[in-house]
């Protein structure tokens, strides 16, 4: 074999011959088909997205707790719309009177050492909503609102002030019966002017404010408050941050406001807060008579 031979074969043997691509081409109409066909599936998507939203949105709204068996304290029943209430009274035989309406996963009986000794002279009752504990029914905004308002006159002949206190969800509560009832003082911790607002803060890739069912719209029952109001905050709070409460502080129009934001405090330890308590104690002491 001569040399140039051998080179060849050399050559030869170490090409790699590569297979041609293949280029595929779309026509216009295509492409269009394509396109739309995505769009199509991302808009699909996201109303089915929404329409869960919307179907499921009271089980993100509302977390009942379960009874507490344990609890040592007087037990009381309110009866309305067929559905059994229940809850404990502290304090009982005062005078004057305070109703508390929790947070939506709040254990309410958390509070009866604290509220025992801050309303030491008033009779606090602590009714878990439908559904919390022991209470019969399911949550929802307007019965919420009718319970307080049975809870409310049913009570309110035995006592000669009656007056609320009402936490992140409960606020809501609060803020509406205050509205609808002659109340002697009004106390909210973390509140807001809507949950709906709320929502859409938690969810912005959806419209919560529209599909809210459950609205809570305490902005617009604040106008109808002519008592004394204590608004405390919390700073770091990120479940209901506290942009919210000065929101709703501007529809108190017709009422004088105390408003407190307890520096390093979130949503759910700003009850530890020294401030916290020691605020509750004065507006409810200067505000006795």
């Amino acid at each position: 074999m001569s040399k140039s031979s051998a080179i060849t074969v050399i050559l030869d043997a170490s090409t790699t011959i590569k297979p041609a691509r293949r280029v595929i081409h779309y026509d216009e109409d295509t492409l269009m088909k394509i396109l739309l066909s995505i769009v199509m599936i991302i808009v699909f998507s996201y109303l089915l997205l929404v329409a869960g939203l919307f179907i499921f949105q009271r089980s993100l709204l509302f977390f009942p707790v379960p009874y507490q068996e344990s609890i040592n304290r007087e037990e009381v029943t309110f009866a309305n719309q067929g559905v059994k209430l229940h809850g404990w009274i502290l304090n009982p035989g005062k005078s004057r009177a305070i109703i508390y309406f929790g947070g939506n996963s709040e254990a309410i009986e958390n509070n009866i050492y604290n509220f025992e000794a801050v309303f030491n002279d008033y009779s606090v009752y602590l009714i878990h909503y439908r559904g919390y504990g022991k209470s019969e029914g399911n949550p929802s905004e307007a019965a919420l609102f009718s319970d307080s308002t049975a809870i409310y006159d049913q009570i309110k002949s035995q006592y000669q002030s009656v007056s609320l206190m009402g936490r992140s969800l409960g606020s809501g509560v609060a803020v509406y019966l205050a509205s609808k009832r002659d109340i002697k003082n009004l106390i909210l911790l973390t509140p807001y002017d809507s949950i709906a607002e709320v929502a859409q803060v938690h969810y912005p890739f959806v419209p919560a404010r529209l599909v809210a069912r459950d609205r809570f719209e305490s902005f617009r029952y604040a106008p109808g408050v002519t008592v004394p109001v204590l608004m405390v905050t919390a700073e770091l709070d990120r479940v209901v941050p506290a942009t919210h409460g000065l929101k709703l502080r501007e529809y108190f129009t017709n009422t004088e406001v105390t408003y407190r934001m307890i520096e390093s405090a979130a949503h759910n330890d700003v009850t530890d807060y020294a401030e916290y308590q020691q605020l509750l104690g004065e507006f409810i002491r200067s505000r006795a008579d």
